[in-house]
Order: structure tokens, then sequence, then C-alpha cells
């Protein structure tokens, strides 16, 4: 699929995260995805959690091909220890979600990697360059330097935050882990140009719950391939029936405040 995935470089890739279970929003960002002549999807993990319908969503995301990447909800579902990160309220929801999940998908969780390499970046669902738990808004300047120095992938995609971020650094002076300038950018809606001359993460927000001041789900539509003056993305807002979600939400018995966060 990587190698499939080279082939088609002149193409967008759709880039999408944490869609946690909400099959309307998945469905209509595919769509859109499809209008604006994506290659490929890359999913960086949280397919599931919080949201009603948990079994389709990962279902599509495997039928449309998606490469994907371990989320920690994921994570929790199928390693007993990683569910010490989550709060009463999250566990909770965990424990639905486990039963509405079929066996398959289960084990499908258990094949998926912690990063991915493809098209030159680094993929991740939390931290790079593997972390699964750890949020981004948690490092200040000289943890993201030190981040920065233990990859090598001028960019690199990243959830579990649920919201749209720039991270660049931009070189300067060698002096260990104080070794250039970092720059943090909240990213809006429409194209944005990478500086060629800084390394990137990219905070590509999410699907099915955002948490950004817009109820719109989101995701990243990226160009591959750098010119000199940098790399295209393009942040896509995309309507869904927010309506529909929150009933299902209340109907399979997950708890009120996730159908209360999707407006």
């Amino acid at each position: 699929m990587v190698e499939q995935l080279r082939a088609q470089t002149q193409q967008p890739v759709a880039v999408l995260s944490d869609v946690h279970g909400n099959l309307e929003a998945l469905t209509s960002v595919l769509a859109d995805a499809d209008a604006q002549g994506a290659a490929q999807v890359l999913n960086l993990g949280d397919m599931v959690g919080y949201g009603p319908e948990p079994e389709a969503c990962v279902r599509l995301l495997r039928e449309r091909g998606a490469l994907s990447v371990l989320g920690n909800h994921e994570h929790g579902l199928v390693e007993a220890q990683a569910q010490g990160w989550f709060n009463p309220q999250a566990k909770k929801a965990l424990d639905r979600t486990r039963e509405l999940l079929s066996d398959d998908s289960l084990m499908y969780f258990r094949t998926l990697p912690r990063t991915l390499e493809a098209l030159g970046a680094l993929f991740v669902h939390g931290c790079p360059p593997g972390l699964v738990s750890k949020y981004l808004y948690e490092l200040d300047e000289d943890a993201l330097r030190e981040t920065f120095a233990l990859y090598p992938h001028p960019l690199c995609f990243a959830g579990h935050t649920h919201e749209l971020e720039r991270i660049s650094l931009f070189p300067g002076p060698r002096s260990g882990a104080g070794r250039g300038r970092i720059e943090r950018k909240k990213l809006g809606k429409g194209p944005a140009l990478l500086d060629g001359g800084a390394r990137h993460i990219v905070s590509a927000g999410s699907v099915g719950q955002p948490r950004d001041g817009n109820n719109k789900a989101k995701y990243i539509l990226w160009e591959p391939g750098a010119t000199a003056a940098g790399t295209r993305i393009e942040v896509r807002f995309v309507p869904y029936d927010i309506a529909r979600t929150a009933a299902r939400i209340m109907e399979v018995g997950l708890p009120t405040v996730y159908a209360d966060r999707l407006w």
C-alpha cells in the first residue's frame, strides 16, 4: 500500500485523525476528500471512542484502504495497562465502545503500527517519533527541540489534541537541545504553505470531535512533493449531521457529555 502511495504523489493525500466513532462526520469527510481528488487516506488513529458507531467507522476506513496508525483509544481497548491513562468518564465510554466492536476489529487494532513513514513524512497519533498518548501541547520549546532531534523527517503529521496547529523548527546555531527557533501557530480553514526552510509538525485536528471552537469535521489535504518554497496543505472544514450523531450517542448508552461536545 505504501508503494502504491509513492506512485500517486501527483495527487493530494487526505490526512485525518480522531474520527471517534462518528460515522456521519467520517462519511462527509471522505466524500469531500473524493471531491478534492485525494489519492489516499492516512488515518492518525482514534477511529473509535466517544462516538456511537465505532464498528462502522473501522470497517469503512479499512474498506477504503486507509493507512492507519495506533491511537490511544485503540491501544486502551487491546492493552489493559493502557487503560490507566483514561479518566473514569472516558473509561466508561471505552468499555461501552468495546461492546459495540467486533472481535475482528479488536484483532485489527493489534496489527496497527505506532508510526508510519510514507512519502518522506512521519505519521503518529500523539507525539513523534512514536508516542501514542503524549499531547503535543504538553511540550515547551526545549522539549519540542529535543523531540525534533529524535527523528529525521522534515514533516510529521500528528493527532490526539483534536486541534489544528503547526509547530515549526527553523534552523539555528548548533547547541544541543537549544538548536533552532520554535514557532507555534494555530491553523485555520483554507490553504497554507509550510516553509521549505524549516521542519514541521502538523496537528491535524479531529474528524469526529473537534475542540477548536468550530463544530465542523476537520481534516488536512496534503500535497506531497515539497518545492523550494515549501509544502502545501489545506485545512478542510466539512459540515455533517451533528444532531443525528448526538442522538445516536445517547441511544447507545454513551455518556451524554460526548453528545454535548459536538455542538
